[in-house]
């Protein structure tokens, strides 16, 4: 059995691109972190290529950003090819099947401004009125 599940940060901003017959196609990197500290007491984290195809393919291009945390559940795949040199190169990737968010994008710097700012509305919600302030269990009435 060939299965992998990875949790992680992207490097980078997916990579999404079409094959001349079509098909849609992401690339990223996952940077996983090891269970353990080095000898210096920090962590390491390995840095994996992932690769996933067609609908979701398109869904990571349009809503993973660099930074944001990431679930990968498919199949290590080791596969070689000649390079230019004429020496054989390999290349170790995750082919993914599927995926799934772990936080939301980050917002941008702008909206933050605006939460740290008490004179300016924090969202769209505000013109609906003022906070009620929560009530303890004995206030409850059910």
């Amino acid at each position: 059995m060939n299965k992998i599940i990875l949790l992680g940060r992207l490097t980078r901003d997916p990579e999404v691109r079409y094959t001349s017959t079509g098909k849609v196609v992401c690339q990223f990197t996952l940077a996983v972190d090891r269970p353990f500290a080095n000898q210096e007491g920090q962590r390491e984290a390995d840095f994996i290529p992932v690769v996933i195809w067609g609908k979701q393919a398109e869904t990571c291009g349009n809503s993973l950003t660099k930074g944001q945390r990431a679930l990968v559940e498919g199949r290590l795949q080791i596969r070689s090819y000649d390079g230019k040199d004429g020496n054989k190169r390999w290349i170790t990737e995750v082919i993914a099947d599927r995926f799934e968010f772990i936080e939301r994008k980050a917002t941008s710097d702008i909206t933050e401004e605006k939460v740290s700012d008490s004179a300016a509305p924090t969202s769209s919600l505000d013109s609906f009125g003022t906070n009620v302030p929560l009530l303890s269990d004995e206030e409850i009435p059910f």
